[in-house]
């Protein structure tokens, strides 16, 4: 049992403030907040109760005695490593990118314009529209709580995405692995461990916060304005 280390847990019970479950015979406490998918009512939580849930211990509530668990965090750690592919939804379009939803959650990165082709692109409206499903490449980010996505580095040619969208996706594993292939050995190896940041800023907001990074911060449960922020 180790910290941060992603395993599997069956849920046995559940209250008000999220689920519980036992690791090697020590109670762990799955706060609602730490669950990928929003609950929106108590029986959302007690329809968890019996699933199997992927999550990683990040705490031990020294009051209780419990184990701290989040589903969230175990997520992060196995999917938004440098170089995962993800299939994502356009759901904001700015001068400066697109902000794409990855599929099956609420989670949110930015397409910034430099990341969408290697070929020259004017305005990402001409590219992008709302709603277009897309395949996107996990990049290097600078700052940790934030998610760099791109498609050029899945472009087998410069400028490909410009002209054949679907060729690109339909090559996109081949070029996601030998992106991948060309990583250092410590990048390969890295989780990302750092904790979601305490607050977030409406994502209006950081239209103009942001308009000249290629970051997005992760759209956080239960924050004012969140409801302007669903799909």
């Amino acid at each position: 049992m180790q910290l941060d280390e992603p395993i599997e847990v069956k849920i046995y019970e559940w209250n008000t403030r999220g689920l519980i479950t036992r690791i090697e015979g020590l109670r762990a406490f799955l706060p609602k907040f730490e669950l990928m998918d929003r609950t929106k009512t108590f029986t959302d939580l007690k329809n968890k109760v019996g699933c199997s849930i992927r999550v990683c211990i990040t705490r031990l509530d020294e009051e209780t005695n419990d184990l701290i668990i989040s589903e969230k965090k175990a997520w992060e750690m196995t999917y938004l490593k440098e170089g995962t592919l993800l299939q994502g939804i356009v759901h904001k379009i700015f001068p400066y990118g697109a902000q794409v939803r990855i599929a099956g959650t609420n989670r949110s990165g930015l397409l910034h314009i430099t990341n969408i082709s290697r070929g020259r692109v004017l305005s990402v409206n001409d590219i992008l529209k709302i709603d277009d499903e897309v395949k996107v490449l996990v990049v290097k980010s600078n700052v940790p709580d934030k998610i760099a996505l791109s498609i050029s580095d899945l472009e087998s040619a410069p400028g490909l995405f410009l002209s054949d969208k679907a060729r690109v996706f339909s090559e996109a594993e081949e070029m996601a692995k030998r992106y991948r292939e060309q990583l250092p050995a410590d990048s390969k190896n890295t989780k990302l461990d750092n904790d979601l940041p305490g607050g977030t800023i409406l994502f209006d907001d950081e239209a103009t916060m942001y308009a000249n990074w290629k970051w997005f911060k992760f759209l956080e449960d239960g924050k004012p304005g969140d409801n302007n922020n669903r799909t």
